[in-house]
């Protein structure tokens, strides 16, 4: 399948920015089941200063706002080919070492409520199918709800709200599989969508490390693993590692974000 995906994010500032730097983890990865075929960035009110590849292996771009930029415009275009691989990703690459996603983070770290979800798991069951009846726990007991939680939300904290998103169910996935013992990381990318093209935001799901596999997606939300229709983008130890825009930025009080994204099955001929 060939996946084409349009994603502009516009920023308007209450007043001229003096300064501002922003982080992008916004270029696919050719890995398994992937490959980019094209994929071009543009920019206005900034300017690209350099990429990297980072310890994640994801690909990142360092932009600077022109001085007194009251809006900036972030626009990425690209094809990626995909297959569907079960979820699989194989073996670990990057320049983490694997006991970095055992580690709990501020945003994973376990408590009572992550505890008792996994007192609840069935016993003596193989290390995937924990997993997966993980991944059924957490859907059952998260009901999928935007504006209940933001980006500092903890594990813990999406449990007591019962409520959350894509973001939310995998931090608390990724949490409990840490606190099993089992490596996990987050991802951020894109999914197509049968129902519609034109989308708020895009997607997360978590990524764990199963012996004799190696990474396994779960997409906790739909309660699938990732298949053709999934496009990775970044990944890391949780949202903080993988966000796809973080910066900083001086003279602005206020701004507003604006997202337009599309995302659909590219024809042969299109």
């Amino acid at each position: 399948m060939r996946i084409a995906v349009d994603h502009t994010t516009h920023y308007v500032f209450s007043g001229p920015v003096s300064r501002g730097l922003q982080r992008l983890r916004l270029m696919p990865k050719t890995s398994s089941g992937q490959r980019v075929i094209e994929w071009n960035m543009s920019f206005e009110g900034a300017q690209l200063q350099v990429q990297y590849e980072d310890s994640n292996s994801n690909h990142v771009s360092l932009i600077s706002f022109n001085p007194g930029a009251t809006e900036v415009t972030i626009r990425c275009e690209g094809v990626v080919a995909t297959n569907d691989e079960a979820g699989i990703i194989g073996r670990h690459s990057g320049f983490m070492p694997m006991w970095q996603f055992v580690e709990q983070t501020d945003l994973t770290r376990t408590g009572p409520k992550v505890r008792s979800l996994l007192a609840a798991l069935p016993d003596e069951a193989s290390m995937l199918d924990s997993l997966h009846n993980l991944s059924t726990l957490i859907r059952a007991r998260v009901e999928y709800s935007a504006g209940h939680t933001d980006a500092a939300t903890t594990a813990e904290g999406v449990l007591a709200a019962g409520r959350g998103v894509c973001q939310d169910h995998a931090h608390v996935f990724i949490g409990g599989a840490r606190a099993m013992g089992i490596p996990a990381r987050y991802v951020s990318g894109y999914l197509m969508m049968d129902d519609r093209i034109e989308q708020d935001a895009g997607h997360a799901w978590a990524e764990a490390h199963v012996e004799g596999l190696g990474w396994v997606g779960f997409d906790i939300s739909n309660g699938i693993s990732p298949d053709a229709r999934y496009v990775r983008v970044a990944t890391g130890r949780d949202y903080s590692d993988a966000a796809p825009i973080t910066g900083i930025r001086y003279g602005a009080r206020d701004e507003a974000m604006h997202v337009k994204l599309a995302v659909e099955q590219q024809h042969i001929g299109q």
